[in-house]
């Protein structure tokens, strides 16, 4: 069996789209997914199974819309992925105050132009790289105040998701106890 990190979108932000944690984590393991563990509230789960990660999104996506009437997008990668994209972080600096540094998951590749432009929202302190449809985004000054991060969905254009760099060591430490 492969172990799985799957990322749900938009789900209890700002009070909205609320979703409890243990219905999720109860509706999988009737789905037929194995080691179904969350992570904090926002829409974290590790979980095992023989299934392709298409085949997951499409069983989760049925499930997900029945069970709590609103739809979430999700963004999967298996374990070999999420540690790929450990090793390949470009900021170690980061590792001091990991929430200086998100891993943006893509779902498609962005065009250049939307790249370009996206590049050209940066100041100063902040940067980017992208890796295997992570884009690695750094702002030592808080996400919260990036102008890089309030872009990301309207300049490129593309499904995504993302995660501070504490959630993503968190959620490999929390799939090797799988």
């Amino acid at each position: 069996m492969t172990i799985y990190i799957v990322l749900f979108r938009g789900i209890n932000v700002g009070g909205s789209k609320k979703v409890k944690m243990e219905t999720l984590r109860n509706v999988l393991v009737e789905a037929g997914f194995e080691g179904v563990k969350t992570y904090v509230q926002s829409g974290n789960v590790v979980l095992r199974s023989n299934k392709t990660a298409r085949q997951i999104a499409e069983t989760i996506s049925g499930i997900f819309s029945k069970t709590f009437s609103f739809e979430s997008r999700v963004s999967i990668r298996n374990i070999d992925e999420w540690n790929c994209m450990i090793a390949k972080n470009p900021y170690p600096q980061a590792e001091e105050n990991p929430k200086s540094l998100h891993a943006v998951i893509l779902d498609d590749d962005p065009t250049d132009i939307a790249l370009d432009n996206f590049a050209s929202k940066a100041i100063e302190t902040e940067s980017f790289t992208i890796r295997n449809r992570i884009l690695y985004l750094y702002t030592p000054d808080g996400f919260g105040t990036s102008k890089l991060a309030l872009a990301l969905d309207r300049v490129l254009k593309v499904p995504l998701t993302a995660r501070n760099w504490r959630t993503v060591l968190a959620l490999q430490e929390l799939a090797a106890a799988v």
